[in-house]
């Protein structure tokens, strides 16, 4: 079962109960930090038409409030320093902090608040926010799947998710692009985000 449990089959029409929810999952809702040391937030790139590049983020802070009876009051909250990137080659990650791309020096975080939560289904979620890149803001959907809770060795109680969603650069102002002279351009306009969370509840 899911963490915030699933959806009634039950189609009378008369008004239904609320939903009972189980000890495990009840146990589960409450506030939690991400941990940025076991978390990764990374991002793929089509290059040169050929290739992908990834990469991540080394530097953010979090925070999620789980519901465990109603997803919809389930929340996520996320900042990222920008010059935390790192594509594995020092000047790539150079010219993407610059004024081609992020402008870091004038836009130094990009950040994420969930406006919504549901369920749909099992161990998959959809959670829907307003993500802020370089001053502009626009929602974004993202899918998750929950991968589990258990009680690390110090007594930290964890849960963890997996996530994936997909961008346009251009609608954030991230228009920078060389042609190729073989056709096509050296930086694809869709980014591919994937998200590998883990994260503790608050004592």
């Amino acid at each position: 079962m899911g963490i915030f449990g699933r959806k009634s089959d039950d189609t009378e029409t008369t008004t239904p109960a609320p939903a009972a929810t189980t000890p495990d999952l009840a146990a589960l809702t409450g506030d939690y930090t991400i941990d940025p040391a076991h978390t990764t937030l990374g991002f793929t790139a089509r290059h040169a038409m050929v290739t992908n590049v990834k990469g991540k983020f080394l530097d953010f802070s979090g925070t999620l409030h789980l519901d465990g009876a109603d997803p919809a009051k389930s929340t996520a909250s996320l900042d990222v320093k920008m010059d935390s990137i790192d594509t594995g080659s020092a000047d790539r990650d150079g010219h993407l902090k610059s004024a081609d791309f992020f402008k870091t020096d004038e836009f130094p975080s990009m950040t994420f608040r969930s406006t919504s939560a549901e369920s749909l289904g099992g161990d998959d979620y959809r959670i829907t926010g307003d993500l802020e890149i370089l001053g502009t803001t626009k929602p974004i959907t993202i899918d998750l799947e929950f991968n589990g809770a258990a009680k690390d060795p110090f007594g930290n109680e964890r849960v963890g998710f997996e996530g994936k969603a997909e961008i346009l650069r251009s609608e954030f102002g991230l228009t920078w692009n060389a042609a190729l002279e073989t056709g096509g351009v050296l930086v694809s306009e869709k980014i591919k985000l994937n998200f590998d969370i883990s994260a503790i509840k608050n004592a």
